[in-house]
């Protein structure tokens, strides 16, 4: 009997749990599905790469301009002509105005390079004789060598020769081109 009475109670609750719920509606919580997890695309097999250390660069350590100057033969450097030629009036050998800051410039170079030795060549236009050329050609090789010694330069490493009128720079017979001939003009013998 028991049993009975168990199972008799458990009925009315069910029914009476039933009767309260009628004349409400019911609600339904509507929980959405779970989205789909993320599509993974599969990526290519990366195949491991061996790192290779950079290669040491080794910087070449630079120059001074002397170590330059010292690398250069004597051709390449006369090819350069660092000192400019100055020129002169007819059958003069002063030193003019505008041949000052050529020179004062040459000084400067040879004062930089104070191993440097030079040539300091006299040259003349071809109006005269021969030995009247020679000998004005070394006057305007000693006055640049004098001009170049009251600038510091030393004359010990100074040479000076006169080519007179033989061997001109323009060949031309007028003044464009004696004007151009009357002139001193540098050779560096010695680095």
């Amino acid at each position: 009997m028991k049993k009975v009475i168990i199972f008799s109670l458990a009925f009315l609750i069910v029914f009476a749990t039933l009767s309260s719920c009628r004349g409400r509606e019911r609600v339904e919580e509507v929980i959405p599905p779970p989205p789909p997890p993320p599509e993974v695309e599969e990526q290519p097999e990366v195949e491991e790469v061996e790192e290779v250390p950079e290669p040491v660069t080794v910087k070449e350590p630079e120059l001074t301009e002397e170590e330059i100057f010292m690398s250069k033969t004597l051709e390449e450097i006369n090819l350069e002509a660092p000192l400019q030629m100055i020129h002169f009036d007819y059958d003069k050998y002063f030193i003019r105005d505008d041949a000052k800051p050529v020179l004062e410039a040459n000084a400067e170079w040879l004062n930089k390079y104070d191993s440097a030795a030079i040539l300091i060549e006299g040259h003349c236009d071809e109006r005269g004789t021969e030995e009247y050329n020679l000998a004005l050609g070394e006057k305007r090789a000693k006055s640049t060598l004098d001009y170049l010694s009251s600038l510091g330069v030393s004359a010990d490493r100074i040479r000076t020769i006169s080519y007179g009128k033989s061997l001109p720079l323009d060949p031309g017979h007028n003044e464009i081109s004696w004007q151009k001939n009357r002139r001193a003009q540098f050779l560096i013998i010695r680095k």
